[in-house]
């Protein structure tokens, strides 16, 4: 079982700055006419994970390599792929799962980037519960939802653990109940993401909440990163290449600076948490970022790739799976 953790450490990055682009005004407040307006959809409305993206604002990481970001809420990782693919938004931060379902079905983007490698999903419960190891599940109730890709990796993820479907009953919930479920005592745990979620229900409850993480237990899907689309990386690669350089500074940056990172969305993002939960789900988040030593955030290896790849391909109907370099784009980011 796996508790609330913090990487130890993270590289800090010397970056140079860039020359830059067309006309703009800065989200920071400072007006440059010669730098170029960027939007970046999230994946959800924010909360500690994106905290180090207005962190880069605030401390002028994209304003140095000629960028002035708009950060703008999500509604899920498929629909920020869908307006990344559409060009309504110049980036998107989402989920891989999601993007390889969405090339699949002919949408014209690619990762350049994935910095959450250590992928957040898991089997989240009250401490109360006495969890501790995956056959702990036997005879419980488990809430998911159905189409997402927790939901479809569940039953290898229970075989891969010595159990059978069977062992563990599964409640259907749409994803805006799963937390209700839990709290209330509907389910005796439910699928999700432990680094935003379980700091949530702790938020509410004042109760402890532990988590069997997929990554923890043989099956490891790689999270959320940086997605552009394939117009955009042919046209204005500069600009990707900028915007890349300097996520990677603010996740680095923010990294050593967990208070500071969250402090930056006051009064930036509306809806977010409180500060406490914030920085609770940044310390995950950045637990996940999974780098090897010295490495960029953001750099990735074709190994995990393909283990994601394989992963969908066989649990979650990925159609004409593909080696990793059909869904990411490694000039950017780095390869490991």
């Amino acid at each position: 079982m796996k508790r609330v953790t913090a990487l130890s450490a993270v590289v800090v990055l010397a970056l140079t700055t860039a020359a830059c682009g067309s006309g703009g005004t800065s989200t920071a407040g400072s007006a440059n006419q010669s730098h170029t307006k960027v939007t970046l959809t999230l994946n959800w409305v924010p909360y500690g994970e994106h905290a180090p993206f207005y962190y880069g604002v605030k401390k002028g990481f994209y304003s140095a390599e000629g960028i002035d970001l708009t950060i703008k809420s999500g509604t899920g990782s498929g629909n920020t792929i869908l307006q990344v693919s559409q060009d309504k938004t110049t980036f998107g931060w989402a989920d891989t799962p999601p993007l390889l379902q969405g090339i699949s079905k002919g949408m014209k983007v690619k990762s350049v980037g994935v910095f959450l490698q250590k992928g957040p999903s898991s089997i989240e419960f009250l401490d109360s519960k006495n969890i501790h190891k995956p056959a702990d599940l036997k005879g419980k109730t488990v809430g998911g939802t159905p189409g997402d890709a927790l939901y479809a990796m569940f039953p290898a993820w229970l075989k891969a653990n010595g159990l059978s479907k069977d062992d563990v009953k599964v409640a259907d919930v749409d994803a805006a109940s799963k937390i209700a479920a839990l709290i209330e005592g509907r389910v005796d745990a439910i699928m999700g993401f432990f680094h935003d979620q379980a700091p949530t229900i702790e938020g509410k409850t004042g109760k402890k909440v532990s988590y069997l993480a997929y990554s923890a237990w043989g099956m490891n899907l790689l999270g959320t990163g940086i997605v552009a689309s394939e117009d955009t990386l042919s046209k204005n690669p500069d600009l990707v290449r900028r915007f890349v350089k300097a996520t990677q500074r603010s996740w680095a940056e923010a990294a050593k600076d967990i208070p500071g990172a969250v402090d930056a969305m006051t009064g930036a993002a509306e809806q977010a948490p409180p500060k406490e939960v914030m920085v609770k789900q940044l310390t995950l988040a950045v637990g996940l970022l999974g780098a090897d030593s010295g490495a960029m955030p953001g750099t990735n290896s074709d190994a995990k790739w393909s283990e994601t790849i394989d992963l969908m391909s066989k649990y979650a109907n990925l159609s004409s799976p593909a080696k990793p370099d059909k869904y990411w784009d490694a000039s950017y980011a780095g390869k490991a």
